[in-house]
């Protein structure tokens, strides 16, 4: 009786491919039956050697990559339109002129987002000063543009001088510009501005309900655009053309403390002590235009530099430590120097009218042929040209250190 069944036995042993159709079916079979007991390991003896690879070969099939992408509403690489593609590789735009972030009125304008790109890798450079002292000409000249050039090329334009004749201001809510390098440059509106003051008067503007005299508005304005730079700038420059006004830096703590606060990962209110270390704060550097001559005295200097920081002693803004020129000054050698991470953050900048007289003249020979005896020398200014010290204002304010803005990655886009 065990020889007939062995007959019908070796029947499905010669004939294998039947199961191999449907190897899920033995791999559900084989995950069932472990927790079944002997029996069924019994029945699978023959066949456990020949299925063990397929378990291990099928099991990474149903995770792969391509679902992942389509997951996220990509359209497959055959599908792509080669101008498209082309459009996402090619360059961004390169911008002739500002354009208007933030309108007189103070409302948003969207024009700005198409110069902007999904990257993280941007420098955000504001400046702030009062009505007149040259914040569009220091922004410009940053942004590439040369002293020796028509004003009206600049990318952010500069106070026309019958603007400058009437007291008016040429800057009107926030400008922005973006350079090929990824340097986002905002110029702002004059802070505490006459001139805006006097448009309010003069026209009989209506101001929002909860203002009720003009000088409160403009005040109210200039400390918005204020902590508005402090909050997503990392260098803001203050532009001055005197040293100096106790008004202006009054006004910097009162913007300092109506900044917005950082806002922070995690909801739960653990304690102010916990959030101080991770407030923002940006660089703040003080630059003078139109400084005369015996401001670049490494004493004089030092003396500004004195006081500012008692000035600035209370206030949480990167003022020392990111920039100097003192090393630019000839004779400070004998000058005692305080260390780079003391130093406050101050820049002078000589009218730009010298630009012309700080070129070396033609040497003269007196015998009216051949080489000159002694070349004319240009006269001792105690400084370095116009250009140079644009060159190397430039270059420590596109190398100030670019810390997060929040405590989320942003983009230009979000930003």
């Amino acid at each position: 009786q065990q020889q007939p069944p062995a007959a019908p036995k070796a029947g499905p042993v010669q004939a294998p491919p039947p199961p191999t159709p449907a190897p899920p079916i033995v791999l559900m079979k084989a995950r069932g039956e472990e927790g079944r007991g002997g029996g069924g390991a019994s029945v699978a003896t023959g066949e456990g050697p020949t299925q063990a690879p397929p378990l291990e070969r099928e099991g990474p099939r149903p995770t792969q990559p391509v679902y992942q992408l389509h997951s996220r509403g990509l359209a497959p690489p055959g599908a792509l339109d080669p101008a498209q593609a082309q459009a996402r590789l090619a360059a961004p735009e390169k911008m002739k002129t500002s354009i208007k972030l933030v309108d007189e009125q103070m409302n948003w304008c969207d024009s700005a987002l198409e110069f902007l790109l999904e990257q993280t890798d941007v420098l955000v450079v504001g400046a702030l000063g009062l009505q007149g002292t040259g914040k569009s000409t220091v922004l410009s000249l940053l942004a590439g543009n040369q002293p020796e050039e028509d004003p009206r090329s600049f990318v952010f334009r500069p106070q026309p001088p019958e603007l400058r004749e009437r007291g008016g201001a040429q800057t009107g809510g926030i400008d922005l510009f973006v350079t090929q390098e990824r340097v986002l440059f905002l110029d702002t509106q004059p802070i505490l501005s006459p001139a805006h003051l006097d448009h309010l008067i003069n026209n009989d503007r209506k101001l929002p309900p909860e203002f009720a005299l003009p000088h409160a508005y403009v005040e109210t304005q200039s400390l918005q655009i204020a902590a508005f730079l402090f909050t997503v700038c990392h260098v803001v420059l203050l532009v001055q053309d005197w040293f100096t006004d106790l008004g202006l830096y009054r006004f910097l703590q009162t913007a300092e403390m109506v900044k917005p606060p950082t806002p922070s990962p995690s909801h739960d209110s653990s304690g102010a002590g916990a959030e101080e270390p991770s407030e923002y704060y940006p660089h703040l550097v003080f630059v003078q235009t139109r400084a005369p001559p015996e401001c670049f005295s490494p004493r004089r200097l030092g003396q500004m530099q004195r006081v500012l920081g008692r000035l600035m002693a209370h206030s949480r803004l990167k003022y020392r430590g990111s920039l100097s020129m003192r090393e630019l000054l000839p004779g400070s050698s004998g000058v005692p120097l305080a260390p780079p991470e003391a130093e406050v953050n101050l820049f002078l900048l000589p009218p730009l009218e010298d630009e012309a007289d700080d070129a070396p003249p033609r040497a003269v020979s007196p015998t009216g042929g051949g080489g000159a005896l002694f070349p004319a020398l240009p006269p001792f200014r105690g400084r370095g040209g116009v250009g140079g010290l644009l060159a190397r204002l430039r270059g420590r304010v596109l190398a100030a250190a670019r810390s997060q803005l929040s405590h989320s990655l942003l983009t230009e886009r979000n930003w």
